[in-house]
C-alpha cells in the first residue's frame, strides 16, 4: 500500500478550447496518476455543480482556477497521508469536505479530477489496468464481475450527425448516431463505423451540404430540411458502405428534447411542429417503425416524469429506453426511474456526478436491475483521459458513446482496441447481445 504524498492541479484546455482541470497524484512510492475532467455543453439541470471562476476578463468567465485552487489549497491538504488504494475511503472524504447534494462547494470538476487522479496513481502503483483495478478497488466480484475475467468489450456507438446545442443551424434535435454491433471484433466494428463515417461524408457531399463538423467531430451540415433527413442520409451511407442493419449496425438517437421543451409543448421548428407529450411518443414510434432504431436516449424532457413510463410501455420491447438528463448518473435518481419503470438503459457520464465511487454505484445499481448501461464522453469540452473506457470495460458497458474523429474522442477509440490487444482473447464483444450482457 502506497500513501499519498502529493496532489496538484492546474488549469488546461479541453476541446473547443474551454478551460478545464488536470490534476495529478503522487504517491509516496514515486506513483504518479494524471486524470483530467470533460465539460459537457449541453447539462441536465440535475447534474453536479461545474465550478467556473465567473471572471469576465479571462475566458469569457469560465476558467477554472477557483477549482484549481480547491484542490491545491483544500482538497490536497485533507488527503495528504491516506492510503491511496482505499478509493471509496477517499471519494467519501471529499464528498464530505464539500457538504452539498450537487457539490457547489468545491466543484464536482475539482472532485472529480481527485477523484479520477488518485485510481489512475494507485492503479499505476499495483501495475494494473485502469479497468481491472476498477473491479478490484470496488471488489465487483460481488455482482458477477472478475478481476481479469469475463470481460465484455462494449461496442461503438459513434455520433455522426449533430444538431441541438452541439451544432447551429442543423436540426433541433441533438444527436444521431449508427451504433456497431458486429460480433467479430471491436476492431472491426471500429472500422465499419469509421467506414460507414466517410461514406456518409461523400453522401453529404453529393447532396450539396457541408461536411463541416460539430462538438464531436461528427458532421453538422446546414440547410437539412427536417429533422428525419439524417436517418434518411444515414441509411444510405450504410447501405452504400455495404453493411446490414441489425447484423453489423444500427441507429441510436439522443434527441435532447429538453432543450426544445417549454410550457409542456416540444417545439419542433425544423418540422413546423409543436407537440405534447403524448405527440412527441408518437412523433418517434413512427421514425422506429421506419428505420433500425436501436437505441433512444432522452426522447422526452427531463421534467416530463409522468410520460416516460409510459414511452417505456410503447416502445420498450423494440428500443433502448436510455435515461442522461434524467438521470445524470445519480444512484438516487436512478432509483426513482427503476421504481417507475421509465427506462431500461441509462448513460453514464463521470462529471455528471462527481466521483468514480458514485459513478460505479450508478453502474452497478443499473447492472442489478437488468438495466444496460452506455458509456459517454461530453459534448462540448472533451479532453484525451480514458477513464471512461476503461470504465465501460470494468462494468461490461452495452456501448461506448464517443465521436468519431478529432484527437480528444479517437483517442477514446485507440484505447478500447489497445484493450482487446492487452486482453488476448481473454474477453467477448458485445455485438448484437448488447441487451443481454448485464
Amino acid at each position: 500500500m502506497a500513501k499519498i504524498k502529493q496532489i496538484i492541479a492546474r488549469e488546461i484546455l479541453s476541446s473547443g478550447s474551454t478551460p478545464s482541470v488536470e490534476v495529478k497524484c503522487i504517491l509516496e512510492s514515486g506513483t504518479v496518476g494524471i486524470a483530467s475532467v470533460p465539460y459537457g455543453a449541453s447539462a441536465g439541470i440535475r447534474e453536479a455543480f461545474v465550478l467556473l471562476d465567473g471572471d469576465k476578463s479571462r475566458f469569457m468567465g469560465k476558467g477554472m482556477l477557483k477549482a484549481v485552487e480547491n484542490v491545491n489549497k483544500i482538497i490536497a491538504p485533507v488527503l495528504v497521508g491516506m492510503e491511496g488504494e482505499n478509493q471509496k475511503e477517499i471519494d467519501q472524504k471529499i464528498i464530505e469536505l464539500d457538504g452539498t447534494e450537487r457539490k457547489t462547494n468545491l466543484g464536482a470538476n475539482a472532485i472529480l479530477g481527485v477523484s479520477l487522479a488518485v485510481a489512475r496513481a494507485s492503479a499505476n502503483d499495483q501495475k494494473l489496468p485502469m479497468y481491472n483495478y476498477i473491479r478490484k478497488a470496488f471488489n465487483l466480484e460481488k455482482y458477477g464481475l472478475l478481476q481479469g475475467k469475463n470481460y465484455v468489450l462494449p461496442n461503438p456507438m459513434m455520433v455522426v450527425i449533430e444538431g441541438g446545442a452541439h451544432a447551429d443551424q442543423s436540426t433541433d434535435l441533438q444527436e444521431y448516431m449508427i451504433s456497431m454491433i458486429g460480433n467479430d471484433s471491436v476492431k472491426e466494428n471500429v472500422r465499419k463505423g469509421i467506414e460507414i463515417y466517410f461514406t456518409l461524408k461523400k453522401v453529404l457531399k453529393d447532396k450539396g451540404y457541408n461536411s463541416n463538423v460539430g462538438n464531436e467531430g461528427a458532421f453538422a451540415p446546414n440547410g437539412l430540411p427536417t429533422n428525419e433527413t439524417p436517418l434518411e442520409l444515414i441509411k444510405e451511407a450504410v447501405e452504400k458502405s455495404g453493411y446490414e442493419f441489425g447484423k453489423d449496425v444500427g441507429i441510436s438517437l439522443d434527441p435532447a428534447v429538453s432543450e426544445i421543451f417549454e410550457n409542456g409543448k416540444y417545439e419542433l421548428a425544423k418540422d413546423g411542429k409543436n407537440l405534447n407529450s403524448e405527440e412527441m411518443i408518437e412523433y418517434f414510434e413512427n421514425w422506429i417503425e421506419k428505420y433500425p432504431i436501436i437505441t433512444l436516449e432522452d426522447a422526452l424532457a427531463e421534467t416530463d416524469w409522468g410520460n416516460w413510463p409510459k414511452l417505456l410501455e410503447k416502445i420498450g420491447d423494440k428500443v433502448s429506453v436510455v435515461g442522461d438528463d434524467l438521470t445524470v448518473t445519480n444512484p438516487k435518481l436512478l432509483q426513482k426511474v427503476i421504481e417507475e419503470k421509465a427506462i431500461n438503459a441509462i448513460l453514464i457520464k463521470l462529471n455528471q456526478i462527481g466521483t468514480l465511487s458514485e459513478t460505479v454505484e450508478c453502474c452497478m445499481l443499473a447492472r442489478k436491475n437488468g438495466i444496460m448501461t452506455i458509456i459517454s464522453h461530453r459534448g462540448g469540452g472533451e479532453t484525451n483521459d480514458t477513464t471512461m473506457i476503461d470504465l465501460a470495460v470494468a462494468v461490461n458497458a452495452g456501448f461506448v458513446k464517443v465521436g468519431p474523429s478529432r484527437g480528444e474522442r479517437v483517442e477514446k477509440y485507440n484505447r478500447l482496441m489497445e484493450i482487446e490487444d492487452e486482453l488476448l482473447g481473454n474477453c467477448t464483444v458485445a455485438g448484437s447481445n448488447f441487451r443481454k450482457i448485464i
